[in-house]
Formats: structure tokens, C-alpha cells, sequence
């Protein structure tokens, strides 16, 4: 199963691996306390659609959309996601204040379906 969860939330067992998925290390953490399996930032979507996105809600399907297109030509960024979704939970961290329109949440959406379409096969 992927979760999310703000990297400012407490831990939890039931986190399973726990994966920072931001480009920019986030304010105010230390790494020690993070208790972090990885921090993916290659993951995250170019600075280009970062900057054009900006955490506009009325852009949400727009950036959904292009970042989509963007995993697609980096499939080693997410893999090690994916697999080990296989093995337990897996918790994908991010630090925005909008939980509901980010890169973490666009990304399950991705690895969710891709999850899905190579159970089918």
C-alpha cells in the first residue's frame, strides 16, 4: 500500500519504508529525525513544471498530466518505489501545505496505476 504524509507528521510503525519525494529538502528538519529510507529527489518534476504549477489547484490536471509524461521518460526514478510496494507500505513524504495537490499525490496516482496495469499483465 502507498501512503502519504507530510514529512512534519509524527512516524509511525505502520509508515513502512518511508521515501522523500521533494526536490528541495524541507525547512526546518533535520535528516536524523526524518527516519527516512530514501530521499528520491529525481523523482520529483522538473523545475520547469514546478515553477508553472506553483500549487495552483486550477492547474492540477494540467500538471498531473505533463508530470505524468515526465515519469514516463524516467521509469529508474520511481522503479525502486514500485518494487518495493511488493515487500510492504510504503510512505511517500512531501512537505507542501496543500495535501491534496502535490507531487507526492500525483505521484501514487502514477505508481497506483502502473501498479495495477502490471498486475493485469
Amino acid at each position: 500500500m502507498i501512503q502519504l504524509k507530510r514529512v512534519y507528521d509524527p512516524i509511525a510503525p505502520e509508515d513502512g519504508r518511508r521515501f522523500l519525494v521533494d526536490h528541495l529538502w524541507p525547512r526546518g528538519i533535520k535528516r536524523e529525525n526524518l527516519a527516512l529510507d530514501a530521499w528520491l529527489k529525481d523523482v520529483s518534476p522538473s523545475d520547469n513544471l514546478r515553477n508553472w504549477f506553483a500549487h495552483d489547484p486550477a492547474k492540477w490536471d494540467g500538471f498531473c498530466h505533463r508530470y505524468f509524461a515526465e515519469l514516463d521518460g524516467k521509469p529508474e526514478t520511481w522503479r525502486i518505489i514500485l518494487d518495493t510496494v511488493h515487500q510492504g507500505n510504503v510512505t511517500l513524504l512531501f512537505s507542501a501545505r496543500d495535501i491534496q495537490h502535490n507531487n507526492a499525490v500525483a505521484l501514487k496516482l502514477y505508481l497506483e496505476a502502473r501498479h495495477l496495469s502490471e498486475g493485469e499483465q
